[in-house]
């Protein structure tokens, strides 16, 4: 990739882009020559990408003022990053100021998704918008620039959405969010005869497209919010962005279906038209203009998952015990908000994508994966990131062999299902979990011919992340527009499997155990693992962890692993020390007396972070009228850190006053995390309104609702108490929730503590003061005297 790149055609780009795409031949393999080259990445964090080219750069722009570059879709630099980590994003001379008319209609102090376009004059316009979040009202607006990166100068709002009782874009109608659009998730996108167009729109009223004047990047006169194409009711369909293919002749229309976060179950669909603004369909011939949630409903995934073609969706690629790479596996949580790249030099298209990945949380990167066209014109996906590979002739023996198959459903679902184990066999059948022939047609061409349908697709070069080799990908799609990706595998059996898990066996750091232990049951290849304990009282063949009284002696305890696999056993051993239960004893206080150190001067002093819990760089003060003497400040760009490790296990309690200066969703008073997937979080504001206890152990998310939403600018007792996994929740010392199902994630000794910051969120804005914290549970007397003063 060499010379200017555009993803946005103009009128004479287009016939270039043409010419390429029907002489490019096929080029030289990136891992050709004496040597395998092994690739690298430099990831970036842009959510909601959307590209434009600028020169040799191909840019994403994103959510909150997020934006980066790269010349090669591989090695990223992050230009601009959240603006709740720095307000002064370099997109604007200073943001707030030029877009505060957008900030106040819609009532946040950020940004959702953006998307640059060129246009005819060479500046760069910036569609921006900017939405409440727990409602549609929104305001879309344009900026422009000289220069790819800024600075931008606002344009103007041009769309603006829930108006209540309020006359909408469209003269004559009141706004009604079951019908008209959420104005966000814009895309501007030149037609084959080099119209302009935008299209966007999110959830409520569904998706919608304008003819824009090419000349200002401005819409066209008369059209309100323009013509619908998809969605509606509140339907969860949302970041559109359409791409032209002058080989089909089809415009296609990506789409996102679900919810964004972690559990959400984010994916991409596809629905194709022979013009711009529609209609258009999917495999089974389905208009999209009538798909939409049942009237009267909210998020309603079931009368909208039979339709589009699904590309992409979250998947797993599970890793066992003795399996290359590590972790949970590779794969995709919640993929989706997609732009795409065409590549002019090679005629390579590119989709373009934030994703989060199994076990991480909400933690989520720009990814790209390599696009093709099936034999019957719709989009199929690599099945891994792209990784510098070209075009190459793929060879039916390369082909042969163990597959993984994951095959995506009509479910709109965070679960993944598990993949089939199918052989490819050299004389064309297909044996194993699915039946059939396969067959592969020039360079790269594959059909699948099953009981559940045919498939067609290609055979693809990949990057396997978790070999760390390159290798032969399978993506494929049915008729009815369902998709099928696959890896290629290498399957051990008897001694060499059994010595791939005993190498690989691990319990993790067992010297200071305070959580049942995972002890792992089924290794590479079919193997079994079987457990012995030397003392099942203390730690069980399951892993159930009974810790010794307050007051005794650590446990150690031998657990030993027979490892079988045919006629092949090992065994193996671990040294597990169990520890006793703390002496119920209150571990520190606070009073922040104008200082930060604990109040009897035992622990290590507190230090103050920048926007996340692990940086640096802010500063904290103090005000006169806490509680009881001083209180410490937060002012919304820093926070504190306290001493690691205050507290391990099932049993503790919290005890903390806040008084609030602003309220932002998900924002941390109090946060403690042993892993950045295993944490708990008193927020002030949750996802539902609600004041909570939010947490999550890697595996599963908790809710401790309050059923209440603690006010700003007065003080407002909180504690949390937990024993043994029941939780109970107080506000001003009355229980307002109690649950016995509460995430266990405090098990490291070296588990993290922090006051007014997260990894991830808007830091607290507000006052902090006569914070306390226990080993042990406390009664519901011992907190209303708390917060009694």
């Amino acid at each position: 990739m060499a010379r200017s790149r555009t993803t946005r055609l103009t009128l004479g780009a287009i016939a270039a882009t043409a010419a390429i795409t029907a002489t490019t031949a096929a080029a030289a393999p990136a891992w050709g020559g004496t040597t395998t080259p092994t690739p690298s990445f430099d990831d970036v964090t842009v959510h909601d990408p959307s590209i434009v080219t600028s020169g040799d750069d191909i840019w994403v722009f994103g959510s909150h003022g997020a934006s980066a570059y790269t010349t090669d879709l591989m090695h990223w630099t992050q230009n601009s990053v959240d603006l709740s980590q720095d307000a002064d994003n370099p997109l604007f001379d200073d943001v707030h100021e030029e877009l505060a008319e957008a900030f106040e209609w819609a009532q946040t102090s950020t940004l959702w998704a953006s998307d640059v376009i060129q246009l005819a004059d060479g500046k760069y316009y910036l569609y921006y918008n900017a939405c409440k979040g727990d409602s549609p009202r929104s305001a879309l607006g344009v900026a422009v620039s000289d220069d790819v990166d800024g600075p931008y100068e606002d344009l103007g709002i041009i769309l603006k959405s829930g108006m209540w009782d309020e006359e909408s874009e469209n003269p004559g109608e009141i706004y009604d969010a079951t019908i008209h659009p959420n104005t966000v998730d814009p895309d501007a996108f030149y037609d084959a005869e080099g119209n302009l167009w935008m299209v966007y729109g999110s959830y409520s009223g569904g998706i919608f497209i304008l003819q824009m004047d090419p000349a200002t990047g401005l819409p066209l006169p008369d059209q309100g919010y323009g013509k619908h194409l998809v969605g509606g009711n509140h339907a969860r369909i949302e970041a559109p962005t359409i791409r032209y293919d002058r080989k089909t002749g089809y415009y296609y229309l990506f789409l996102s279906y679900g919810g964004l976060d972690a559990t959400g179950g984010y994916e991409v669909r596809v629905a194709r038209s022979t013009s711009p603004d529609g209609p258009y369909v999917d495999a089974k011939g389905t208009d999209m203009s009538t798909v939409k949630g049942a009237e009267g409903t909210l998020f309603d995934d079931v009368s909208i998952q039979s339709s589009g073609v699904k590309i992409m969706d979250g998947y797993l690629f599970p890793r066992e015990v003795g399996d290359p790479g590590t972790g949970l596996g590779t794969g995709y949580v919640s993929p989706g908000h997609t732009s795409w790249y065409d590549d002019p030099d090679t005629g390579a298209s590119y989709i373009v994508l934030h994703s989060r990945f199994p076990g991480t949380g909400e933690m989520h990167n720009v990814r790209v994966n390599r696009m093709y066209m099936n034999a019957d014109g719709w989009p199929v996906v690599a099945p891994q990131r792209y990784a510098g590979e070209r075009n190459s002739w793929v060879k039916a023996r390369e082909i042969v062999g163990t597959w993984e198959v994951v095959k995506f459903t009509d479910a709109i679902t965070a679960d993944t299902t598990a993949p089939l184990s199918i052989t490819l066999n050299a004389n064309g059948r297909i044996t194993g979990d699915l039946k059939g022939r396969w067959e592969r047609a020039g360079e790269k061409r594959a059909t699948l011919y099953t009981p559940k349908g045919t498939f067609t697709g290609v055979f693809a070069r990949v990057w396997d992340p978790a070999t760390e080799e390159w290798t032969v990908g399978l993506t494929v799609q049915s008729k009815r527009g369902l998709s099928m990706w696959g890896r290629q595998v290498e399957v051990l059996t008897g001694k060499a499997a059994v010595d791939a898990v005993v190498a690989d066996l691990d319990l993790g750091d067992t010297s200071a155990v305070v959580s049942d232990l995972e002890l792992p049951t089924d290794g590479t290849g079919d193997t079994t693992i079987t457990w012995r304990s030397s003392n099942p009282a203390v730690v069980s063949t399951t892993g159930e962890v009974t810790r010794p009284a307050a007051g005794e002696a650590d446990a150690q305890v031998t657990l030993t692993a027979a490892v079988r696999n045919g006629t092949a056993v090992k065994k193996v051993s671990f040294t597990v020390i169990v520890k006793a239960r703390p002496e119920a004893q209150q571990v520190g206080a606070w009073s922040f007396e104008d200082t930060l150190a604990d109040n009897a001067g035992a622990l290590a002093t507190p230090t103050v972070t920048g926007n996340r819990a692990d940086n640096t760089g802010g500063a904290v003060s103090y005000v006169a009228d806490g509680v009881s003497g001083s209180a410490l400040h937060l002012d919304g760009t820093a926070g504190v850190r306290l001493p690691d490790g205050l507290v391990q296990g099932d049993t503790y309690a919290v005890s903390m006053w806040l008084r609030p200066e602003a309220l932002t969703s998900y924002t941390s008073a109090f946060f403690a995390a042993s892993a950045s997937n295993q944490w708990l979080s008193v927020v002030p504001q949750g996802w539902n309104g609600e004041t909570m206890l939010w947490s999550n152990d890697g595996a599963a998310w908790y809710d401790g609702v309050t059923s209440q939403l603690i006010p700003v600018d007065e003080w407002t007792h909180l504690a949390f108490s937990v024993d043994a996994g029941q939780v109970t929740l107080y506000v001003n010392g009355t229980d307002v929730g109690a649950n016995p199902a509460f995430t266990d994630v405090l098990t490291s000794p070296s588990a993290i503590f922090a006051l007014g910051v997260n990894y991830w969120d808007t830091p607290f804005q507000g006052d902090i003061d006569e914070l306390a914290m226990w080993t042990s549970a406390l009664t519901p007397e011992e907190v209303a005297a708390l917060a009694a003063g």
